[in-house]
């Protein structure tokens, strides 16, 4: 239960980090942005994969240290449905972004939320 739990919270979390930033930044930087969200600045673009690992990061620690678990099981949970969800995130903006930004983007969320977990389980709860 309590790893439910702490996958929820961790999910949560990267959800509220990653649409209240994409929402500054396109309040910020309107002119940077399209009407339907996507841009083709490089630099945006790199900024958001920098700001998606650092959430996921953040999700996977705070998971570990919810679940208190003796493995990173739960983070490890919590990245596969990052990765899912975010396949089906990313199809729907597939021909309105460069492929690179797809594929970054895609191939972060997991290792780097199971690397958050990792630290979470290490440092004291």
């Amino acid at each position: 239960m309590r790893t439910g739990i702490a996958v929820v919270v961790g999910f949560i979390v990267w959800t509220v980090l990653w649409l209240g930033t994409n929402a500054a930044l396109a309040g910020a930087l309107p002119d940077r942005f399209a009407d339907d969200g996507s841009t083709s600045d490089v630099t945006i673009l790199v900024l958001i994969l920098i700001l998606s690992a650092v959430f996921s990061f953040i999700s996977g620690w705070l998971t570990a240290k919810v679940a208190k678990a003796a493995d990173n099981r739960p983070a490890t949970i919590l990245g596969v449905v990052l990765l899912l969800v975010g396949i089906a995130v990313q199809i729907g903006y597939w021909d309105l972004m460069p492929i690179w930004y797809h594929l970054v983007f895609l191939a972060l969320l997991f290792p780097v939320a199971v690397a958050g977990g990792r630290q979470g389980m290490s440092t004291a709860n």
